[in-house]
């Protein structure tokens, strides 16, 4: 069940990228779309734990402020970050940038946390970055300058959000940390992404799907939905509850399919294509994704003392 749900939520979230893009087209800003989707992932979260479990919305000081770190450095710069970059280049493109980040994590693990990491994580590094080279075609600058450089940061945030969310998710159930990192990501943006300037009627009005789907027309607000129910809440909750039931590892692994998602949905709807040498690249790109994924060594077993022995009381009779 759990390398179900983390495929699951890896079809969901590549298939979101061309959602948002077409929703960013229609006038939404990359911020009042994050908006959009971190409140509707706080508010449906919020729901089913007052519904089945509300003793566990009670959390700690030390809590509250990890996920305050996770919601705005690994959520909300995170999805914004990849909204600014999806509007200036491939979906698919800036989904291969984006998780980099692994290689990020296992360097962090390994020179700040003295972790042990196996040598093939020099390997994986150099099939990333041969790979994204192929794809970017670095030798004919296709690609907008800004729109690698925002890819690249929303690697950073989301390495942040691997390295943060792997600690908080053990100590908690999936529901209350995006719940929490949600409520946080949420407040963030409710200042700085000016939902109140938004045009009541880029809402309501229909606009075309673009790509192969030009012809079929659907009201903004319904696209907004999808992105804030099937393309948010629903692969985010997959997301943890197969953190909850596998080791970060095989998630990562089987999270890297959203990558291939994402070209496939882009390629069928917006007519995103690679090149038979760009195809190759992301293949190299994904290779050295999953060789970074093992380069970790397992996390050491958490160390138990056992409690000394009561004496017996002596009893009177």
């Amino acid at each position: 069940m759990g390398y179900l749900y983390a495929l699951l939520s890896s079809l969901l979230f590549g298939a979101n990228g061309s959602v948002n893009k077409t929703v960013l087209a229609a006038g939404v800003t990359p911020g009042q779309l994050t908006l959009m989707r971190c409140l509707a992932v706080a508010v449906l979260g919020g729901a089913m734990l007052l519904a089945t479990n509300r003793r566990a919305l009670r959390v700690s000081r030390r809590e509250l402020v990890q996920f305050a770190v996770l919601g705005v450095v690994g959520v909300a710069m995170v999805q914004w970050f990849y909204a600014v970059a999806i509007g200036r280049m491939p979906v698919g493109i800036a989904l291969l940038i984006e998780y980099t980040a692994v290689l990020m994590v296992a360097v962090v693990a390994r020179f700040v946390f003295a972790e042990t990491v196996r040598a093939r994580l020099w390997v994986a590094i150099g099939c990333v970055l041969a790979g994204l080279a192929v794809v970017a075609k670095v030798w004919a600058s296709n690609l907008a300058m800004m729109g690698v450089a925002f890819a690249a940061m929303a690697a950073v945030s989301f390495a942040a959000y691997l390295m943060i969310g792997e600690h908080v998710v053990t100590r908690t159930s999936p529901l209350v940390a995006a719940f929490w990192s949600m409520v946080f990501a949420s407040a963030f943006w409710g200042v700085f992404s000016g939902w109140w300037t938004m045009d009541s009627h880029v809402l309501t009005q229909r606009v075309s799907l673009g790509g192969h789907l030009s012809g079929t027309t659907l009201p903004v607000w319904v696209l907004a939905c999808y992105v804030m129910v099937l393309g948010s809440f629903a692969p985010f909750m997959l997301s943890f509850m197969a953190l909850s039931r596998l080791p970060a590892t095989p998630v990562g692994i089987v999270s890297t399919s959203e990558i291939l998602f994402a070209f496939a949905v882009a390629w069928m709807w917006l007519g995103e294509s690679l090149d038979t040498a760009q195809l190759a690249g992301a293949l190299i790109v994904l290779v050295g994704v999953g060789l970074a994924q093992t380069a970790r060594g397992p996390a050491p077993e958490p160390v138990t003392v056992e409690p000394a022995p009561v004496p017996a009381l002596a009893t009177v009779d």
